[in-house]
């Protein structure tokens, strides 16, 4: 849901409280359509879990969406978005997915053994993908048991859109020609379960391979309409557009601190950043940082996060900015499981 916002300003937020900045996102939402227009880009719902934002990526011609959880299936379904939703994980339980189908909207999970393709059935969901093990060891079956997995659901009266395959423990490498060389060890290894699986899809990819993966007939990224500073390390062509505000509330020789903590960020790929100061640590509500200026008590801060993902999850809602004025409020209304 978005809210109309007037005459609000930065000032007026509490903190911690998550900031947009609005011509980064139109800027990194144009990029990412003319870079993979239309069904070449199956956005990842994860990275902002909001409805709002979906809508702009379906406004710039990406249909078709990738999901983490069965919530945000129902979610984008609701909110008239299901054209094409694929739970891009596997369930034991998929009767709420069955129901999402039964009221319209088109979906596809993610299968990768005899009790996944079993689950789907059951839970009546007529269409699967195979998830295949590429290299990163969390969910997907062995290249070479793809065709088996298809054939299973096949005798299930399942219909296989093809294979899917993530090479997460390859898009954040800081080394582009070693990116390159690892996602190519890794569609090698796609392409090979696909000629055993059939099916329109290959499905793959994330912020850090949009432009790498050619071997994907769709690429699953999420975090380039927003960025972190772990993909910001890159050198993509997307701008960092999210930020959580904080407010100084405590100044010390040499060091100051703000109210944005453990609880408000999310910590798996490191500590945040400022641009204008050195962030020493975080504890459960607070950042202690070193500023490059002076500041005082009462005085607003941008942090920058290391993982998007996480940090939205942490916050119920978004604000939007043009400079320091509060333009629109989205929901964070894909929160949860």
């Amino acid at each position: 849901m978005v809210h109309s916002v007037s005459a609000m300003k930065l000032t007026d937020l509490q903190t911690p409280a998550l900031v947009v900045d609005r011509a980064a996102f139109e800027h990194n939402v144009a990029t990412m359509a003319a870079a993979l227009p239309g069904p070449r880009l199956r956005p990842h719902v994860k990275a902002h879990k909001t409805t709002a934002i979906a809508r702009r990526q379906a406004e710039a011609g990406h249909l078709g969406f990738t999901c983490a959880t069965i919530l945000e299936v129902e979610r984008l379904a609701a909110a008239g978005l299901g054209a094409d939703l694929m739970l891009a994980n596997e369930v034991v339980d998929a009767r709420r997915l069955g129901a999402v189908v039964e009221g319209g909207s088109r979906v596809t999970v993610a299968v990768d053994s005899e009790a996944t393709v079993t689950a789907a059935a059951d839970g009546g969901v007529p269409e699967v993908i195979v998830d295949v093990n590429v290299g990163l060891p969390r969910c997907g079956c062995a290249p070479e048991e793809a065709g088996a997995v298809a054939d299973m659901a096949r005798a299930r009266g399942l219909d296989v859109r093809g294979v899917m395959g993530y090479e997460g423990h390859v898009v954040g490498l800081d080394d582009r020609a070693k990116r390159e060389q690892m996602t190519a060890e890794c569609m090698e290894k796609l392409v090979q379960a696909h000629g055993d699986v059939g099916g329109e899809l290959i499905s793959a990819g994330g912020t850090g391979t949009y432009d790498i993966n050619t071997w994907a007939t769709e690429i699953q990224a999420g975090s380039y309409v927003l960025m972190d500073t772990a993909y910001g390390r890159l050198d993509l062509p997307f701008r960092p557009a999210l930020t959580v505000l904080a407010t100084v509330i405590s100044v010390s020789q040499g060091w100051a601190v703000a109210d944005c903590g453990l609880k408000a960020l999310g910590m798996d790929h490191g500590n945040p950043t400022m641009a204008d100061g050195d962030v020493w640590f975080c504890s459960d509500e607070h950042v202690t940082f070193a500023p490059a200026n002076t500041v005082r008590v009462g005085d607003r801060v941008h942090v920058t996060p290391a993982h998007v993902d996480p940090t939205i999850a942490y916050h119920e809602r978004m604000h939007v900015v043009d400079g320091d004025d509060v333009v629109d409020e989205w929901a964070v209304d894909m929160r949860g499981w």
